[in-house]
């Protein structure tokens, strides 16, 4: 349990205190695994060298490294030692890193650091450490999460040690849990986005589980590393499993046999995924919704224990969830058909608002309007139609780009599609949509049009067609449209 867990680090000690010979990660590219109580020494030897080199309680540090024990070590040790984590992706580019750096204002980076106008530490050294006593709880901040910047420029969202170990509690309480102490959870998710780092890394040190890390994803690599670990839990996106239902069925049930539990956020589940998996393997993939200002996790298909396409499931426990109006007014739940709207929610996973002044975070009744738009079905599964800032709108109507992609991904020959809006001088807004072709479809732009007229109201059908040879995609699989609205080239 974490309800005595005050700083984020804590949950490590408690997993040592607990199963101290417990295996708590194993480095699949290395193939070195070390147990609870060795990592919570390393993490109090990254701590004390945080605060030689001059870290102090609120400082933010940067940790940039790939996913790895040495990285895990240097999120626990940075939160141990009272400073506040930045998290920063290994492949960003240089000029990212620089503009991250200069708005957290961080003190230092540890991992790599090329290009950035801060002190750089290397990664942490894995040798046993002093014990260190934790600095920090709370209401304290803890981590710094910057959102992904689809649509605009990325801020920093303040999540203290209470928001995140709040959502790791509300996780634990789902049944079946997510992951317990006997798990072993493959992560090959970004530890650096706050998907990776809350439902992953978090959950597995919350449960005393054994996380078994890949560097990046790769399904033969993914499938492989599940049967030699004999992994139970696998925390997913949706193009991972895409990608290992490419792969031969047979090598499926033999590769993902001791899995017991499938989940995935970030972005939504294709239409057709989860009978995909149930088919090859048996076992259904749990969709769950969150945001790194909510984090992360708000609800998930665990809740109510049956998955449904389309569906992200009810809120968790603890977690309060309803669909208001763009003033902030809750809609009518009496109303036969309430229809869609703007997502709010609350509880004590909730960040302390944006990077530096705490502006836009939850309102004086504890409500935060996450910026998606949803509708809940006659069993109270909620369903998302699309960010708020991604509605388009066409002479004053709204037009959804899900609704669009949908209509396009009917045809033959589409790998995937995104709409988006882009200025139009006399509708004031028009919709483009941008196509993947299977290997060797063709498809007209005049034949993209035909089939939308024929299904999609006028207003709704794309003015313009473009094709590309991919989409513009976040780390986690979540669609860039920001970068669509620009003509391609």
């Amino acid at each position: 349990m974490t309800a005595s867990a005050r700083n984020v680090a804590d949950l490590v000690r408690a997993s040592a205190h607990r199963g101290p010979k417990h295996v708590a990660l194993v480095d699949v590219t290395t193939a070195n695994s070390y147990t609870w109580a060795e990592f919570d020494s390393f993490v109090d030897r990254e701590a004390h060298r945080l605060v030689d080199a001059g870290v102090e309680p609120g400082d933010r540090v940067v940790v940039r490294m790939p996913t790895g024990v040495a990285f895990c070590a240097a999120v626990f040790g940075v939160l141990r030692a009272g400073g506040v984590l930045v998290p920063a992706g290994p492949g960003q580019p240089a000029r990212e890193l620089q503009r991250l750096v200069a708005d957290s204002g961080a003190r230092l980076l540890v991992g790599e650091g090329a290009g950035a106008d801060v002190e750089v530490l290397g990664p942490p050294v894995l040798a046993p450490g002093e014990p260190f006593e934790a600095v920090g709880a709370g209401e304290d901040l803890a981590v710094l999460g910057y959102t992904s910047g689809t649509s605009g420029v990325p801020r920093g969202a303040m999540l203290s040690h209470r928001a995140l170990l709040a959502n790791v509690d509300q996780c634990g309480a789902l049944r079946p849990a997510p992951v317990t102490a006997g798990d072993r959870v493959l992560l090959a998710l970004p530890l650096f986005h706050v998907y990776g780092l809350g439902p992953g890394l978090l959950q597995v040190a919350g449960a005393g589980a054994t996380g078994v890390l890949l560097e990046r994803f790769h399904p033969d690599g993914a499938l492989t590393a599940i049967r030699e670990h004999r992994v139970t839990a696998v925390v997913g996106v949706p193009p991972m499993y895409q990608a290992i239902l490419a792969q031969p069925v047979q090598r499926l049930r033999e590769d993902l046999a001791t899995v017991r539990l499938f989940t995935s956020g970030a972005a939504p589940l294709a239409v057709g995924l989860l009978d995909a998996m149930r088919q090859a393997v048996g076992l259904p993939v749990y969709e769950g919704y969150g945001l790194t200002e909510t984090g992360p996790v708000l609800t998930s298909t665990l809740v109510g224990g049956l998955p449904k396409a389309g569906s992200v499931g009810w809120p968790l426990p603890g977690v309060e969830l309803r669909l208001v109006d763009t003033d902030g007014r809750p809609l009518d739940p009496d109303e036969d058909e309430p229809g869609t709207g703007l997502v709010a929610a609350r509880g004590d996973n909730l960040f302390s608002g944006y990077w530096p002044d705490g502006a836009h975070g939850p309102d004086a009744d504890g409500w935060f309007r996450t910026g998606d738009v949803g509708y809940l079905d006659e069993d109270g599964d909620l369903h998302l139609v699309d960010r708020a800032g991604d509605l388009i709108i066409v002479n004053g109507f709204n037009v959804y780009p899900h609704e669009v992609e949908q209509v396009v991904c009917e045809l033959a020959g589409v790998a995937e599609a995104a709409a988006v809006g882009v200025p139009d001088p006399r509708a004031g807004e028009s919709v483009k949509v941008v196509i993947v072709l299977d290997e060797g479809a063709v498809l007209t732009e005049d034949a993209v049009r035909d089939h939308c007229a024929d299904r999609l109201a006028k207003f709704k059908v794309p003015a313009v067609v473009e094709f590309a040879s991919a989409l513009p995609h976040s780390p986690t699989g979540k669609l860039a449209r920001a970068r669509l609205r620009l003509p391609l080239g």
